[in-house]
């Protein structure tokens, strides 16, 4: 997942280009939005679901004061887009910094929304202290237990869900080649999970990626994981499929079957960084199929019992990551830079009625 904000960002991010059947709806519980009787918000709508609707946010567009208004009026989940990343929360070994997104807790909290907190493993925007050395398997196993348990006990009880590992496989469904899985091995995918859960028994545990959203070999390479972890009993409640999707490269058609398979290993799933980018100019055409995409993606998780709810990647063209890394493209979410509502914005409330 991308960053947030148009500032220092992070190259890997750039690959970020750019689900469920049993039980009973797994979204958080439904809660009073005493502030929203002028008007059904998407958290209304998703909530009469049993789900939830989101958006990210960044600290630097806090200051907004029009922005932050929908923000906290619209949406019932808030994700932080990069104050609860490595390099933010732990910019010195051992020394720790919770600053940036205690800010978007304390927000989310004013505004009765919960927190997808985001993220504790990745191979991006890491600090340097702990890319510019050599580890040991030990070393950096003990480096990396203190990290998930320290910021996990900070917000424990404060958060709603964890995207503990995020992107940790290649397209072919191999691992990624991160400093975690070279100097480590892949068991260090449980071992995060268990130490996560020990910080904080009631978080929900997801992993998470992108170009997940259709059945093939990466989806399925996360399934093959999954079923493997929970046969051993690790602590795995659910699957996060990004949804960066892009008009030029087609709808992923097996969504809602794909959200339907991991539900069936008991596994909540959530759509948790969705925007749909264009090649610019937009036009009528492209902003209507965008829109269809956006009703469709909704539906596919209002089908899928365990699917708990869906979250823009920051809901307005104006705080975007999109121009930043695809040059030529954006327009990708349900606001315009204006925050005025797209067409995409009134799809999603087709869906949700």
């Amino acid at each position: 997942m991308p960053r947030t904000s148009r500032t220092r960002l992070g190259l890997a991010a750039v690959l970020a280009a750019v689900l469920t059947g049993a039980g009973v709806a797994t979204g958080p519980a439904a809660q009073a939005h005493p502030r929203h009787q002028h008007h059904r918000t998407l958290a209304d709508l998703a909530e009469r679901h049993g789900r939830y609707f989101g958006s990210a946010t960044d600290n630097p567009e806090l200051t907004d004061t029009a922005y932050t208004e929908i923000l906290g009026d619209e949406f019932d989940m808030i994700t932080p887009g990069n104050g609860m990343k490595w390099y933010a929360t732990e910019p010195q070994q051992g020394v720790f910094d919770f600053s940036a997104g205690d800010e978007i807790v304390d927000l989310a909290r004013a505004n009765h929304q919960r927190v997808r907190a985001h993220t504790l493993v990745w191979h991006s925007q890491l600090p340097g202290w702990l890319t510019d050395r050599e580890w040991t398997a030990p070393e950096l196993r003990a480096v990396l237990k203190n990290h998930i348990q320290t910021e996990v006990r900070h917000y424990r009880g404060k958060v709603y869900s964890w995207d503990v590992v995020n992107e940790a496989f290649n397209e072919d469904g191999t691992y990624r080649e991160t400093v975690f899985y070279k100097t480590l091995g892949p068991g260090y995918i449980a071992d995060a999970l268990r130490w996560a859960h020990q910080a904080d028994p009631k978080a929900k545990l997801y992993l998470n990626d992108y170009n997940v959203e259709a059945v093939g070999p990466k989806s399925d390479a996360y399934y093959a994981l999954a079923k493997e972890l929970k046969a051993q009993g690790v602590p795995l409640h659910g699957f996060g499929l990004q949804a960066h999707l892009a008009l030029q490269y087609g709808y992923p058609a097996s969504l809602e079957d794909n959200l339907r398979r991991f539900g069936r290993l008991g596994l909540d799933t959530a759509l948790t960084e969705v925007d749909v980018r264009m090649q610019l100019p937009a036009t009528e055409e492209k902003l209507a199929r965008q829109a269809d995409w956006y009703r469709d993606l909704t539906e596919a998780c209002l089908a899928v019992r365990r699917c708990a709810g869906v979250t823009v990647w920051d809901y307005t063209d104006k705080y975007s990551w999109i121009p930043d890394f695809f040059p030529g493209e954006g327009a990708a979410l349900p606001w315009d830079e204006q925050l005025a509502p797209k067409p995409a914005y009134h799809a999603i409330r087709e869906a949700l009625k």
